[in-house]
């Protein structure tokens, strides 16, 4: 083997060397991005689900506010004025439960949508992280890989020192 070839092989594993480093350098911030990502994606769906739960409570208080409002229509039955505008109230109220009704059924829409996507990005990373896990691998036997030819390089040396 003539020092030349041993010089291109030793250059080739040198840019071999660079660019696993280099990319496994480029996966790594992948990783991070996404693990901000999905981060940033668990605290929206508790977000949504404390607002989820608020919504639910309101929902049950209006509930309770026409099944108050129904009871107090039909003890005031008599009272013609009285009867209205408890009519109004019952229907705003309604309208109300309504609107927080559609409300829960969007929250909970996002709420779904939000674990689809987390669930998305838990399984982009597991995979980011088993490639960079493969180019660790490719990093490690290129660096045993170079430091066996700059042995022999070495070794090479010697011989001809030797000579």
């Amino acid at each position: 083997m003539s020092l030349d070839t041993i010089k291109q092989k030793m250059s080739s594993l040198r840019v071999q060397q660079e660019e696993t480093q280099a990319k496994y350098e480029e996966l790594q911030g992948k990783v991070k991005t996404l693990e901000q990502e999905n981060l940033a994606k668990e605290q929206e769906i508790t977000s949504l689900s404390h607002k989820n739960q608020l919504l639910e409570t309101e929902v049950e208080k209006l509930e309770g506010g026409i099944k108050e409002a129904k009871v107090a229509a039909e003890e005031s039955g008599q009272h013609g004025m009285q009867n209205e505008s408890l009519q109004r109230r019952l229907q705003l109220l309604e309208e109300e439960a309504e609107e927080s009704d559609k409300n829960i059924r969007e929250t909970n829409e996002k709420l779904r949508q939000t674990d689809v996507k987390a669930g998305h990005y838990e399984r982009k990373v597991q995979a980011l992280e088993a490639s960079r896990d493969q180019w660790e691998e490719k990093y490690e036997e290129m660096a045993q890989k170079y430091n066996v030819v700059k042995k022999e390089l070495e070794d090479f040396q010697l011989e001809i020192g030797n000579i």
